[in-house]
């Protein structure tokens, strides 16, 4: 499984998980345009492109879905409430998935897990390989961890996983006091300390690779995340790799038992 991070962040996200010759896109979260040209940067065909999961309604998550899809004939999979969120995304046909049932295409297993986040159905995913077993968990705009959220990513080979905010920053920024509650308070996202404690708890011999990913751009930073994050691994004894998706830059990992992690300038 190779896993491509096209950008992570307040201004857009999207990722691409291919296994053998099928490939998936993971949200839409940039115009169509840029879209475009974020996966010719990773030298990604977007008519290679079987299928697009979407995981909320958030325009940081969808800005490009409508377009890019009808163009390239993507099949779309989301949840109903995120469906119903998503101007005009019934142009496209969308398929509807519940958190009841496992999304099953050619080469990959998809499942999904409810997750506490202002918006109408928010997931987080699983995505396995059904060939070599190669597990990756994507989960990002997390209020709060939840038990069954935990659990769902409990056998991952590799966790993209949502580190947005360190605390002290987000007190002292220059967000307003109305936009911090909303960010913590409990259904907006996921800070360092937070992200901290999860990814140390999912830690496990098969685990080789953690992501941490939607940084916000004015309250945290790469080296603020990696070092609260990379403090709790050490605790406990991860041996794995650390690393952050930026929202400009290409981040490409293999989820195999010794993972590879590189980076491809954009611009």
């Amino acid at each position: 499984m190779i896993v491509t991070i096209l950008g992570s962040g307040s201004k857009g996200n999207a990722l691409v998980i291919e296994c053998e010759d099928d490939r998936i896109l993971v949200d839409a979260g940039f115009p169509a345009r840029t879209l475009v040209k974020r996966l010719q940067a990773a030298r990604i065909d977007p008519r290679s492109i079987s299928a697009l999961v979407l995981t909320h309604e958030h325009g940081d998550h969808v800005a490009g879905a409508r377009v890019a899809a009808k163009r390239f004939g993507w099949t779309v999979y989301a949840t109903p409430g995120t469906i119903a969120g998503v101007s005009g995304l019934a142009d496209v046909a969308p398929v509807p998935i519940s958190t009841r049932e496992s999304l099953l295409l050619d080469t990959m297993r998809i499942s999904n897990v409810r997750i506490p986040h202002d918006a109408t159905e928010p997931i987080a995913l699983t995505v396995e390989s059904r060939s070599s077993g190669a597990r990756c968990g994507i989960a990002y705009d997390i209020g709060h961890v939840t038990p069954t959220l935990q659990a769902a990513l409990g056998d991952v080979d590799a966790l993209i996983l949502e580190s947005n905010h360190d605390a002290h920053m987000l007190r002292t920024g220059p967000y307003p006091r109305s936009l911090q509650r909303r960010i913590t308070g409990g259904k907006g996202h996921l800070g360092n300390a937070d992200a901290a404690k999860l990814a140390a708890a999912l830690v496990h011999p098969g685990l080789r690779s953690v992501i941490l990913a939607h940084l916000s751009a004015e309250n945290n930073t790469p080296e603020v995340a990696r070092r609260a994050v990379g403090t709790e691994l050490r605790r406990a004894a991860y041996k794995g790799a650390l690393d952050v998706a930026p929202q400009d830059t290409v981040t490409r990992f293999t989820v195999t038992r010794t993972t590879r992690v590189q980076q491809i300038d954009l611009f």
